[in-house]
């Protein structure tokens, strides 16, 4: 009996592993992470609607309750997985299909844990990370929620197949992977087998004691409460948990890869606070402009945020102190290769990028130095130039036009020498692509 139930465990283990989009855990820090969420804008301190605003921007709370074309907040985003499609919710304060029956201790009790009044959610709304808000920060964005204006806009349930469709299998996978803690950043591996930046208030790879900064505090709350940001960046475990002991460190969800976002991954790209504020507020730095999933979370939440929320977020995830930029290697590649990699790029890609890499203002990005010819695995390169990018409007004025997708022009072994010599050129990576590689992405 008992061999029985541990088979039904393990399958209902498996079941609920399909819940990737947010399966993040809780900080161990409770009094540190209040603290942190005590230490807003103090500019929407004396109005809790604005306030309430602010975090829900903090939050990026629209990029999964909002369609294109939709009211605000009234769902119905699709949210892919391997095991199905789940649907953004409604989270207007229309009775019949969003929360205005919840209560505010309703609406903590869905961000801490999970369960509404209705059901036990699915963790694709991240409640693995939210669980770590202060109750002042819930009742604000609460009190921000019900002042919007009711959308009458029905729920599509998940497109689930079984066994994942068993809504009731989520309380084992809380049961087993629900914690109160969450991977840290400044734990994360480095190459030289230490921590890759300083953790709170304890001690430096090299031994040294020191207290994290007020920035660095407020940052982790930032990035891995309201922002979230571990539940891209961070690799999981075979249910579908975060790995604890590889923190944003990367990992492979959608088309486009979350990248390595430690001090140690940053720093080896040549990011620096200032460039990562930079990023933050415009989506456009001098190592390249966001694209994938991280285009939305610039334009509907990062850009919103205040000049110290940025100063914060960007200690917290290069590092107090941060490491020092990475300048580019030198790399040896077979010659005959590189050349024939010029001929595509100057080709296809100099009318836009430069003939050396430079990029054209409000047209096209650097290859020089850029973070994605950077990236030690070559996944998001190939990618781009296989499907393109979108033309991007960023904040103010700034624009970047339209990267056409080169699959039906380029074959797998021009792709892969185009890739191999901007790696080399402009990325200080090895020229190890391969058309395999290539064909393998199509």
């Amino acid at each position: 009996m008992r061999r029985s139930m541990n088979v039904y465990r393990a399958l209902l283990l498996l079941g609920t592993a399909a819940l990737l989009s947010a399966c993040g855990q809780h900080d161990d820090s409770a009094a540190a992470m209040q603290a942190a969420a005590a230490a807003g804008p103090q500019s929407t301190a004396a109005d809790p609607l604005a306030r309430g605003r602010y975090l829900v921007k903090a939050a990026d709370c629209a990029a999964c309750h909002t369609t294109a074309d939709g009211a605000p907040f009234a769902g119905g985003v699709k949210l892919a997985s391997p095991f199905g499609t789940f649907y953004g919710t409604n989270i207007t304060p229309d009775k019949d299909h969003g929360i205005g029956d919840w209560s505010a201790d309703d609406l903590y009790k869905a961000l801490h844990d999970g369960v509404t009044p209705t059901k036990q959610l699915y963790p694709a709304m991240p409640y693995t990370s939210y669980r770590q808000l202060s109750r002042a920060d819930s009742d604000a964005i609460y009190a921000y929620l019900m002042a919007q204006k009711p959308a009458a806009v029905a729920n599509h349930e998940p497109e689930l197949s079984f066994p994942f469709n068993m809504r009731f299998g989520v309380r084992f996978w809380d049961w087993m992977f629900l914690t109160d803690t969450l991977p840290d950043a400044s734990k994360a591996p480095s190459p030289n087998g230490t921590s890759s930046g300083a953790p709170s208030n304890g001690t430096s790879p090299k031994g040294t004691s020191f207290a994290a900064s007020a920035d660095w505090n407020r940052g982790r709350y930032l990035v891995n409460a309201l922002g979230h940001c571990a539940e891209c960046h961070t690799p999981r475990g075979k249910f579908g948990q975060l790995d604890g002991a590889k923190p944003l460190t990367g990992a492979a969800l959608g088309r486009i890869a979350a990248p390595d976002i430690t001090p140690h991954g940053l720093a080896a790209r040549g990011w620096t606070a200032a460039d990562l504020q930079t990023f933050f507020a415009t989506g456009i730095a001098p190592q390249g402009s966001a694209f994938g999933e991280m285009y939305p979370v610039v334009h509907l939440s990062t850009q919103y945020l205040t000049h110290d929320d940025l100063r914060a977020m960007s200690t917290y995830l290069l590092g107090d102190p941060a490491p020092a930029p990475q300048p580019l290697q030198s790399i040896s590649a077979d010659a005959a290769q590189l050349e024939a990699g010029r001929n595509v790029y100057l080709a296809v890609c100099a009318g836009c990028h430069g003939p050396g890499g430079e990029g054209k203002p409000h047209v096209a990005v650097p290859m020089h130095a850029n973070s994605t010819v950077r990236q030690s695995d070559a996944h998001n390169l190939i990618v781009a130039m296989l499907d393109g990018i979108g033309a991007q409007d960023f904040p103010g004025l700034e624009r970047m036009q339209d990267m056409p997708g080169f699959a039906t022009q380029l074959s797998d072994t021009e792709l892969a020498q185009l890739a191999n010599y901007l790696r080399a050129t402009y990325g200080g990576q090895s020229a190890d692509v391969t058309a395999d590689a290539v064909k393998a992405l199509r």
